[in-house]
């Protein structure tokens, strides 16, 4: 495996840790307590984001300045499916974060001193989340698995991310059926995790 492959895989795996640590409640209650709960409301999710895109850039600079090797390109007619795929999971993205709330997705709503959250623990079900439970993983998932291009460096960073969505998925429901109780549980019996009509009985 070439030297490049395994940087990208080690820092994408220590991204996805990272992360993982900063969305937990453990160190959510440590923020909360070092600077207060209305610091940490206001804050929290403005700066997690900024730090998730910071964070990232170096691994994008990575994917594209070290040596790589193609293993496919999707031809001709199907690379025009693959694109329009493509396009249909932005387009996707773009509506499952705007039906939550773009500035409060961002965190830049909480900021402003005049915003008062009037849905607290709300749980949006319809729209794209009346399809699946989380219409931004299974849009992700589409965007990055249909690339026209695929390399030996780009298929280790789409395996890597590919498990930190489902393993995140995971975790964030168990989270959800602790802070939302019964209306998640009910929401999980009849709504797909990732594949629309795919319902696992649990």
């Amino acid at each position: 495996m070439m030297m490049g492959t395994i940087y990208i895989i080690c820092a994408s795996i220590l991204w996805g840790m990272v992360h993982s640590i900063l969305a937990s409640h453990g160190f959510k209650r440590l923020v909360r307590k070092a600077f207060g709960a209305v610091a940490f409301y206001r804050l929290y999710r403005f700066s997690y984001n900024l730090f998730a895109l910071a964070s990232f850039i170096p691994i994008a600079l990575m994917l594209i300045t070290l040596p790589d090797q193609a293993l496919y390109t999707i031809p001709a007619p199907w690379v025009y499916l693959s694109t329009l795929l493509q396009g249909l999971a932005v387009f996707a993205m773009i509506a499952g974060i705007m039906q939550t709330g773009v500035m409060e997705f961002t965190g830049l709503a909480q900021i402003s001193p005049y915003y008062e959250d009037s849905k607290p623990g709300q749980l949006v079900v319809d729209g794209l989340y009346a399809i699946v439970r989380h219409p931004l993983y299974s849009a992700g998932l589409v965007f990055i698995w249909c690339s026209s291009e695929m390399t030996i460096n780009r298929l280790a960073l789409w395996i890597i991310f590919s498990m930190y969505i489902l393993v995140g998925a995971y975790f964030e429901e168990r989270r959800l059926l602790r802070d939302i109780g019964p209306a998640y549980a009910e929401y999980k019996k009849n709504t797909a995790m990732f594949i629309p009509g795919f319902i696992k009985k649990v």
